[in-house]
């Protein structure tokens, strides 16, 4: 696939200093561009490689000023970083475009409907009685259960597994692994010390545009839904526990762990290896850092997080000085100890 400089600023609406007719059919970092090759400069620490690139053309903000003289074609748009983002979208879909149809041997579930465009892979499996939207990519080795609905253009990688009932939006990505939809961890406990396995009898619902890391698991619920908002992304192995919701547009390192029926709101940011007490409520906008241990409802939103028990970013950065220094402090107090005991004798 091959597209000028002069198509691919149209597409991000961009203006070109140099030649517009050069011929793009790759991307690359600024650090290893070669001719034909497409990078960007977000990052100022990087400026020194735009005057050494190879590539044909670099995408920059509109605004930059170049300190040295600059061999390769420019493309000046708003914001580099977005544009850029915007470029390995469309890069993306065209190469998920490329893959259709029904390979053998795959199973197919009666009463199941499927659009056009459809991608399934050799060794996947779909149920019965479920609805598949338009150019769905459903990659070998996947598994998905009966009565499951997803939604147009999402892709669903090798080895995904997808429970029965479970509802999926548009325009979302599974990758490798990934569970969604397995029994919620519920047990009941028993005066003889054993415990007695509560049914799950809900299901899983993520809306559209929401990208689930590979050997992340969402449980399902024990009644009702578990529920992923729009345009949140998970990172892998991430664990989302039964009837949890995550709020729109809301990110999740790796390996952060939230306990059943917590609420966390829209737009917030939270760090790897995070965890949350179940049944609480951490509004919108709020960011968690890593490690952090959310034990309670927190009511203001925007908080910044840090620590366990998680208190406020800033009061979190001064407990830590005073905790590195606990030794010196502990020997001020013996020598205090000893003086005022030597003093009375």
């Amino acid at each position: 696939m091959e597209f000028t400089v002069k198509q691919i600023a149209g597409l991000l609406g961009g203006e070109i200093e140099g030649d517009g007719e050069l011929k793009i059919n790759q991307l690359a970092k600024i650090e290893e561009g070669k001719s034909g090759t497409i990078s960007f400069l977000s990052n100022l620490k990087y400026e020194a490689y735009l005057y050494t690139t190879e590539a044909s053309a670099v995408i920059v903000d509109k605004h930059f000023e170049a300190r040295k003289k600059v061999n390769t074609t420019l493309i000046r748009v708003e914001n580099s970083y977005t544009a850029f983002t915007q470029l390995l979208q469309q890069y993306e879909q065209i190469i998920k475009g490329t893959k259709q149809g029904i390979e053998q041997p795959s199973h197919l579930g009666e009463g199941t409907t499927t659009g056009e465009g459809l991608y399934l892979g050799a060794f996947a499996y779909v149920g019965n009685n479920g609805k598949i939207g338009k150019n769905v990519k459903i990659f070998p080795q996947a598994f998905v259960g009966d009565n499951v609905c997803i939604g147009d253009n999402t892709v669903i990688h090798s080895g995904v597994k997808i429970y029965n009932n479970t509802v999926i939006g548009k325009n979302c990505t599974f990758f490798a692994n990934a569970v969604i939809g397995s029994d919620g961890f519920g047990f009941a406990p028993q005066p003889d010390g054993s415990y007695k396995t509560i049914p799950q009898l809900g299901n899983v619902i993520i809306e559209d545009s929401v990208s689930i890391g590979a050997g992340t698991t969402i449980d399902c619920a024990t009644m009702g839904s578990t529920i992923i908002r729009e345009g949140v992304k998970l990172d892998n192995l991430v664990q989302v526990g039964h009837n949890v919701e995550i709020g729109k547009h809301t990110v999740i390192a790796a390996q952060a762990g939230i306990a059943g029926s917590t609420k966390i709101g829209e737009k917030c940011v939270i760090g790897g290896q995070a965890g949350f007490n179940g049944h609480i409520t951490v509004p919108n906008g709020t960011k968690v850092g890593g490690q952090a241990g959310i034990t309670k409802t927190w009511e203001q939103e925007g908080l910044s997080l840090n620590g366990t028990p998680a208190i406020e970013f800033k009061d979190s950065l001064r407990s830590a000085a005073i905790f590195r220094k606990l030794p010196q402090l502990e020997k001020r107090v013996n020598e205090l100890e000893k003086k005022i005991k030597d003093d009375k004798q």
